[in-house]
């Protein structure tokens, strides 16, 4: 565990970007009870902690994904992440709809990218991974070579790691669950006592009752 996946997740939970409630479960749009619920959008409202996510993200890219072309944003929680990368890495930037547009062009990818070029997809939130890698499909059946994916927080569901593998996607994340559990107990986030239950939950998000 690196310094930096130990900073970014004291910064989500400083941000409120992530709310642990081991006591009071939060209920998923899938139905899922949950002791965490993630917005990391909200860390956008925060200059500092935006500039330090942006600078991870561009460390891990040119360490991981060096040959990478242009950058895509997943919409719509990773389109303002992606573009601040992308900015600061001078390199080109699209983004990739959940669905096609119903109007228009019918587009599901925003901007433009051609057939070839080498694309590192950002995303700001990896649960099962279902739509991140909708997103890649949807780059791949345009014709761009995707190099993998970054994001800033996963929930490490072995769901996610097989549909991850099965696709053949390498998937760097800034920081995840085990790691910001860690910081949560160091800070007083959280008491020892409900470090099991936050285990147990990860283990098993759809069939966990609190």
């Amino acid at each position: 565990m690196s310094e930096i996946n130990r900073k970014i997740a004291g910064l989500l939970l400083q941000s409120k970007a992530v709310i642990l409630q081991p006591d009071k479960p939060f209920t998923w749009a899938s139905g899922w009870q949950s002791p965490i619920y993630c917005d990391n959008r909200i860390t956008l409202s925060y200059p500092e902690i935006r500039r330090y996510i942006t600078t991870a993200f561009t460390g891990v890219i040119k360490s991981h994904f060096p040959e990478s072309q242009v950058i895509a944003g997943v919409a719509t929680g990773a389109i303002a992440q992606g573009a601040l990368v992308a900015g600061k890495l001078g390199l080109p930037m699209v983004y990739v709809r959940a669905s096609a547009k119903e109007h228009g062009r019918r587009n599901m990818i925003e901007g433009r990218v051609d057939p070839g070029k080498k694309v590192v997809v950002i995303e700001d939130l990896v649960s099962t991974g279902g739509s991140s890698l909708k997103a890649v499909e949807a780059l791949r059946e345009a014709g761009v070579e995707v190099t993998g994916m970054a994001a800033i927080f996963t929930y490490g569901f072995p769901v996610a790691e097989h549909n991850f593998s099965q696709a053949g996607i390498e998937l760097i994340t800034l920081t995840d669950y085990h790691t910001l559990i860690e910081v949560a107990l160091d800070s007083g986030e959280i008491k020892q006592e409900q470090v099991e239950m936050l285990q147990q939950w990860r283990k098993d998000p759809a069939g966990w009752t609190s």
